[in-house]
């Protein structure tokens, strides 16, 4: 496969963003370690084209802005939590477009503060995720899917992958799973080495 082919992934990006939520899952879907097939193509995603700031102070710039954003051609949408997201409705339009992705059946990501966000947006009603706790999304107006809760570290619902903010490594691990980047006994590897530092997972990952 050539690098004009491969999968492209979209990363919101905005000023606030916890930078390490989506570390391992950029990281990972970036390089193409650990599997035959080559890394995805990652590409930022801003409200404008304008720098942003993170949280950790890095100034980003966008490759492309939200109204070029389509479903069409994406893997994946990835949002990470920033403090934005419970700051107004500054970031509602990456609701919607979360929205306009899994109505064409593209999957969506979101940890920490963006499940507020979709929350928000009406989209974890009927689907199974989880968030930091269920109490913080029960303060959010338009959320009813306190029954579709799950207390676990991330969760996959369909098309919808949602995890607590002390999970960027399980969040990783459901979208690699989500997207088929890893065989399953590889994919439970990368987990026990990178969350638990389980050596013995080096050699399964090493050998794949």
């Amino acid at each position: 496969m050539s690098e004009t082919t491969k999968k492209t992934v979209h990363v919101g990006i905005y000023d606030t963003m916890a930078d390490w939520e989506a570390g391992h899952a950029i990281a990972h879907l970036r390089n193409g370690a650990f599997r035959r097939e080559p890394g995805f193509e990652v590409v930022t995603v801003g409200l404008t084209g304008e720098p942003i700031t993170t949280m950790g102070g890095m100034r980003v710039i966008p490759d492309i802005t939200l109204d070029q954003l389509s479903p069409e051609g994406s893997e994946l949408l990835i949002l990470a939590g920033a403090e934005l997201w419970e700051a107004g409705d500054a970031l509602a339009p990456f609701g919607r477009a979360a929205r306009a992705f899994l109505d064409a059946g593209v999957p969506v990501a979101a940890i920490c503060g963006a499940t507020a966000g979709l929350a928000r947006e009406g989209l974890l009603n009927d689907r199974d995720h989880t968030s930091a706790v269920l109490q913080y999304l029960e303060t959010v107006e338009g959320y009813e899917g306190a029954k579709h809760y799950l207390d676990e570290d991330a969760v996959t619902g369909g098309d919808l992958i949602t995890a607590g903010p002390t999970e960027p490594v399980a969040f990783a691990r459901e979208i690699f799973g989500r997207l088929g980047v890893y065989r399953p006994e590889v994919l439970e590897a990368w987990f026990r080495l990178f969350a638990k530092s389980d050596a013995s997972a080096y050699e399964v990952l090493m050998s794949a």
